[in-house]
């Protein structure tokens, strides 16, 4: 979780800087849990193991990509808005609001794991798109619109190899 402002800096964008502020510390909450979600995805490519082992392995890697790429986008957001995003390791290790991953190796247990994470992380969007637009901030709730219906799609895709 944030513990202390975020840089901020001037900017002509039509939103008031309190507006400004507010969308920018919600999106640098969703760019510590997405990079760190991004990472613990890495994780699992790495360590998997099992009978799905090839089938787990590439989907975790098209995960991981997108959640990068989702990252950019927030990252981006919080630029545009006057922000300074934060998302080196020690940041994101400080600011995530995802638990820890365990050492796994099993395909399912991977599965399970991240199933986990991805409601979590759908669910804060999905809180998030209405913030932004409570405050105004279409632009900010249209990403968060776009990155909801991708985590979700991607959980089903993970909920599928659950049994």
């Amino acid at each position: 979780m944030l513990n202390k402002p975020l840089e901020f800096r001037p900017s002509h964008h039509d939103l008031s800087k309190e507006v400004r502020q507010a969308m920018v510390n919600l999106l640098q909450q969703h760019l510590a849990d997405t990079l760190d979600l991004a990472l613990q995805v890495k994780q699992a490519h790495w360590t998997v193991r099992g009978p799905q082992f090839l089938q787990l392995h590439e989907l975790f890697d098209t995960l991981n990509s997108e959640l990068l790429g989702n990252g950019d986008d927030l990252a981006e957001r919080i630029t545009a808005l006057g922000g300074v995003p934060q998302g080196t390791i020690r940041q994101v290790s400080q600011q995530s609001t995802l638990p820890e991953y365990p050492i796994l190796a099993d395909g399912a247990d991977h599965v399970k794991e991240l199933v986990s994470r991805y409601a979590q992380l759908a669910k804060a969007t999905r809180k998030a798109i209405d913030v932004a637009s409570d405050k105004g901030d279409t632009g900010t709730a249209d990403l968060f619109t776009g990155i909801s219906r991708n985590l979700d799609k991607r959980l089903w895709f993970l909920e599928a190899h659950v049994s």
